[in-house]
């Protein structure tokens, strides 16, 4: 039976891992995220499985192969976190779940902007006091006003959907545009310049960090509700603080943040020294940060885990890998590997290698 070492594992991850595990795996469940210090916990595996916060720089990447272990089965669609370049010349396979319920997080991004524009926050914690005014509650209708979605993938054209459903004109932005959506795509100036609401949808790419910055947010409407459920590096923190206090941006939902590792996923709530922007941003009653919890619904949690088995399944009896990210493939920053040779003729970008000679 092969062996899986399972990183930043929480309760809900062990409870799916193991209604479908089915005795294919022997999972060996840490609660430390995949660093360099924590490597020595993969000993002995065959496989790793790491989420969205790991650091998997080029000596994660080594420490890993030289225990044996060629497979890294990410349980995330994201991937900025890896270093695929490490990855390919160390002979190391990386796979992912591109997707696992877009529904649950362009969801959960119309719950941040409608609890934001109806400050249904506020009021909860107001109702728990007993106390019933309405002073300062006014909000406005999304009906008839305009959304700007930075990227349509399946979570950007969902959410489109949404607000297209309330009434809202939506403009859209993407480097592809895909003309069969019928959304209607612009430049991301038209789209800073006239939405009431702008959401992101993009993958965190170099060309792509702090789209949002000091300069697009001068570009944008005053009051303008900025939501993002993507990645927190597309975002510049700083200068979205900056803009939240002169009203700039009339409200933030974040379901992510920038310097997020150190801080999300666990109860931080004894920690004297926090990050001094994150915390500013949180006591901001025009902001609502959710923990990186948008994907997290059981239909999310139940793909995730059966999309991982069916990767590292593929992985081990040499079948075609449909979810591998490839660094050789595009050589470029971006990973890709549609036009790949080798995918072409096997269903791979590389062939399962046998583990060194004395390792377990």
């Amino acid at each position: 039976m092969k062996k899986l070492a399972f990183f930043d594992t929480k309760p809900y991850d062990r409870e799916s891992f193991d209604r479908l595990n089915g005795g294919r795996y022997d999972i060996r469940y840490f609660e430390t995220r995949l660093t360099a210090a924590a490597l020595p916990l993969a000993d002995g595996c065959d496989a790793a499985c790491a989420f969205v916060n790991a650091e998997i720089d080029r000596a994660v990447v080594e420490g890993l192969v030289a225990r044996g272990i060629k497979v890294l089965a990410m349980r995330c669609a994201g991937y900025n976190n890896v270093d695929f370049k490490a990855a390919w010349d160390a002979g190391l396979t990386v796979v992912r779940v591109p997707a696992y319920s877009p529904y649950a997080v362009a969801e959960h991004a119309a719950a941040l902007l409608l609890s934001l524009v109806r400050h249904i926050h506020r009021a909860a914690a107001r109702t728990r006091d007993f106390n019933f005014s309405l002073a300062g509650l006014t909000g406005f209708d999304l009906h008839g006003k305009t959304a700007g979605i930075v990227g349509t993938g399946k979570i950007g054209r969902i959410f489109a959907g949404i607000c297209q459903g309330f009434g809202m004109r939506v403009l859209a932005y993407d480097a592809f545009p895909n003309p069969a959506t019928g959304l209607e795509y612009v430049d991301l100036g038209r789209l800073w310049a006239e939405s009431d609401v702008v959401s992101l949808h993009c993958p965190l790419l170099p060309e792509t960090r702090h789209i949002v910055d000091a300069a697009s947010l001068a570009r944008m409407k005053r009051g303008v509700v900025l939501v993002n459920t993507s990645r927190g590096g597309l975002v510049d923190s700083d200068a979205l603080l900056a803009a939240l206090r002169d009203g700039a941006v009339g409200a933030a939902g974040l379901d992510v943040y920038e310097e997020e590792s150190d801080w999300f996923y666990e109860d931080r709530s004894d920690v004297t020294r926090q990050n001094k922007t994150l915390s500013l941003l949180v006591s901001l009653p025009n902001v609502i940060v959710t923990s990186h919890q948008a994907f997290l619904t059981r239909e999310a949690l139940a793909n995730i885990a059966s999309t991982t088995f069916a990767n590292l399944d593929a992985y081990f009896s040499g079948g075609p890998l449909e979810n591998e990210i490839c660094y050789r493939c595009s050589g470029a920053a971006r990973p890709v590997n549609a036009d790949c040779p080798r995918r072409a003729a096997s269903g791979r970008c590389r062939p399962p290698r046998p583990r060194a000679a004395g390792t377990v």
